[in-house]
C-alpha cells in the first residue's frame, strides 16, 4: 500500500551521530599542471552544506519532519558554522556538544565536469571526553521519551561507543521507541538490540568476513550479522541493484531500483536512513519504507553533492500515475539549490515571466521558442492578487493553481514557480537565469530583470511575437460571448 507522503510532515525525529561540514570546491578542468601529471581545477564556485549525520538531518527537515540532534563539534569555526546552519532549518540544538580542543570534522571535495577529483578530510576519531558524553547521555535521557523514532548515524568519529549506544537502545526500549543504526566499521555487537541497522553491501561483507559475490554470500552475510547483533531486521542497500530486507523467518525482500542517471552517490546512505525511519515513525512497516527509502536514494543520486529529497519530488516518483507533474513545481527559495545543480550539470537555463491567464497560442509560442534557447525553462507566474495589480477587477479567471496544473502539463516547460509581486527580481538572483525571455513587444529595456540578468553573466533575449492574439481580448470576448477578431 502506497505511503501517504503528507504523513511524513511534523514526525519527531531524534538524530543521535556524527556532525561535520562537507565542503565543495566547483571548477572546470582544461590542462594539465606544468609542475606534476595532474590536472589543474579552475575553481568556480565554493560551498558548504550539512555532512555526516547532519546531511540525515538536511533530508528529514526537507521532508517536514521536527528534529533534534545530538553529537559533539569543535570550538571552531566550523562547529559554529553547524550550529547556525542548524539553527537556520530549525533544529534543536540542546544536544550538540562543543568540546574544547576538538577539531569540527570536515570534508573538502573537489569537483570538476561533475566529478569528484580528490577528498580532503579534516577530522578527530578519538573517543570524546567524559564531560561531553556525561553531557549527551543527559541530553538524550531527555529526548528520547519525546521523539517518535531515533536514528544512529555512525561514521566513526568517537562519539558512538558501545556504551552511548547501549544506552540509547535502553533508554529507546523504556519509551517504546524504535531505534534505526547506519552503521560503521567491523564490529556490529555494538549495535545490540536496535530495531534495524542499514549497512550497504561493502560494509555488510566486511562486518560479516565474507566476500559479496551473488544473492548466496549476501544471505550468508545478512545471516551473520544478525546473530553478531541480536537483530531481527537487517537492510543491506546494493547500490544500483537496490536493496535487501532480511526478517527471519520471511524470505530476503528484493526491493530493486529504477534505472536513472548517477551523477553522485555522496550522502546516499543518509538519505536511506532518514526516509526509512520517517516512514517508520509515521506508521509505515519496514517494507513499505524500505521501498521509499529506495525511490528516494535513486533521485538523489541523480543530483550533484550530498543532496536531499523534496516530498514533491517523492510524490511524484511514487505516483501510480505517470502523467503526474507536482515534481515541476518549485517555491522561490529552492531556486537558488535548482539553479546551482543545473549548473553542475552544465545545462543553460532560460526563464520567462507573466500572468499567463488563459493560455493561448502566442503563450505556447513563447514556451516553445524559449526551450529552444537553452536546456530548461522555468516558467514564473505572477500569484492571483499581483494579476489582479495588474489586470484590475475580476481578474484571474484562472487561479493561480490551475494556472500551475496546465503550464506543468506542457512538455516545454520544466519547472514552475509563483511569485508575489515585488518577489520578481528576488527570484531572478536566486536562480541565476542564462536567459530571461520576453515577446518582442517588449523592448529590451523595458523587460523587468533586465539588470539582475546581465549581472550575473546572462542575457535577454526577445521571442518574435507574429501572432499579436491577447488573453485580455480573448477574455473581454468572452464575456460579451462573442468570439474575437480571427478566431474561428
Amino acid at each position: 500500500m502506497p505511503i501517504d507522503i503528507a504523513a511524513l510532515k511534523n514526525r519527531r525525529i531524534l538524530v543521535v551521530g556524527d556532525l561535520m561540514v562537507d565542503e565543495y570546491l566547483w571548477g572546470e578542468v582544461d590542462r594539465i599542471s606544468p609542475e606534476a601529471p595532474v590536472q589543474v581545477v579552475v575553481v568556480r564556485e565554493e560551498t558548504a552544506t550539512l555532512g555526516g549525520a547532519g546531511n540525515v538531518v538536511n533530508n528529514l527537515i526537507a521532508l517536514g519532519a521536527r528534529v533534534s540532534v545530538a553529537g559533539v563539534v569543535g570550538t571552531d569555526h566550523h562547529g559554529d558554522l553547524l550550529r547556525a546552519r542548524f539553527a537556520d532549518l530549525g533544529v534543536d540544538v540542546a544536544g550538540i556538544i562543543a568540546e574544547p580542543g576538538r577539531a569540527t570534522t570536515r570534508k573538502k571535495r573537489v569537483l570538476a565536469a561533475n566529478q569528484q577529483m580528490l577528498r580532503i578530510d579534516w577530522e578527530t576519531r578519538a573517543e570524546i571526553s567524559s564531560e561531553s558524553l556525561e553531557t549527551i547521555q543527559r541530553v538524550l535521557a531527555a529526548q528520547i521519551p519525546e521523539a517518535d523514532l531515533v536514528l544512529i548515524s555512525d561514521y566513526g568519529k568517537g562519539l558512538l561507543t558501545p556504551g552511548l549506544i547501549a544506552e540509547i537502545v535502553a533508554a529507546a526500549r523504556r519509551a517504546g521507541k524504535a531505534v534505526i543504526g547506519d552503521p560503521k566499521g567491523r564490529d556490529y555487537a555494538r549495535y545490540a538490540g536496535l530495531t534495524l541497522l542499514t549497512p550497504n553491501q561493502k560494509e555488510a561483507g566486511l562486518a560479516a568476513g565474507i566476500e559479496i559475490r551473488n544473492p548466496e554470500t549476501l544471505a550468508a552475510a545478512a545471516a551473520r550479522i544478525l546473530a553478531i547483533a541480536g537483530l531481527e531486521k537487517l537492510l543491506i542497500t546494493c547500490g544500483k541493484d537496490g536493496m535487501v530486507l532480511f526478517e527471519p523467518p520471511k524470505p530476503p525482500l528484493q526491493i530493486r531500483s529504477q534505472a536513472r542517471q548517477v551523477f553522485d552517490v555522496s550522502g546516499a546512505g543518509d538519505t536511506v536512513v532518514a526516509v526509512l525511519g520517517l516512514a517508520m515513525a509515521a506508521g509505515a512497516g519496514v517494507a513499505e519504507a524500505a521501498a521509499l527509502a529506495n525511490t528516494a536514494a535513486g533521485i538523489v543520486v541523480g543530483k550533484v553533492g550530498t543532496a536531499t529529497v523534496s516530498a514533491e519530488e517523492l510524490a511524484a516518483a511514487e505516483s501510480p500515475c505517470p502523467t503526474d507533474t507536482r515534481h515541476k513545481v518549485k517555491r522561490i527559495e529552492e531556486l537558488g539549490d535548482l539553479g546551482r545543480d543545473l549548473r553542475r550539470r552544465r545545462k543553460r537555463i532560460v526563464l520567462t515571466n507573466g500572468c499567463f491567464d488563459f493560455l493561448h497560442a502566442g503563450h505556447l509560442q513563447l514556451f516553445s521558442a524559449s526551450r529552444r534557447l537553452g536546456d530548461v525553462l522555468v516558467v514564473a507566474i505572477d500569484d492571483d492578487a499581483s494579476v489582479r495589480s495588474l489586470k484590475g477587477a475580476g481578474r484571474p479567471v484562472i487561479p493561480a493553481r490551475e494556472r500551475v496544473r496546465i503550464l506543468t502539463n506542457l512538455d516545454a516547460v520544466d519547472f514552475v514557480v509563483v511569485f508575489a509581486a515585488g518577489e520578481l527580481d528576488c527570484l531572478i538572483a536566486s536562480l541565476k537565469p542564462d536567459i530571461l525571455t520576453k515577446g518582442s513587444n517588449y523592448a529590451s529595456g523595458e523587460v523587468f530583470g533586465r539588470e539582475t540578468v546581465e549581472q550575473n553573466g546572462g542575457r535577454v533575449a526577445l521571442i518574435p511575437v507574429v501572432d499579436k492574439t491577447s488573453a485580455t481580448e480573448f477574455i473581454n470576448h468572452i464575456k460579451k460571448d462573442a468570439p474575437p477578431q480571427g478566431a474561428s
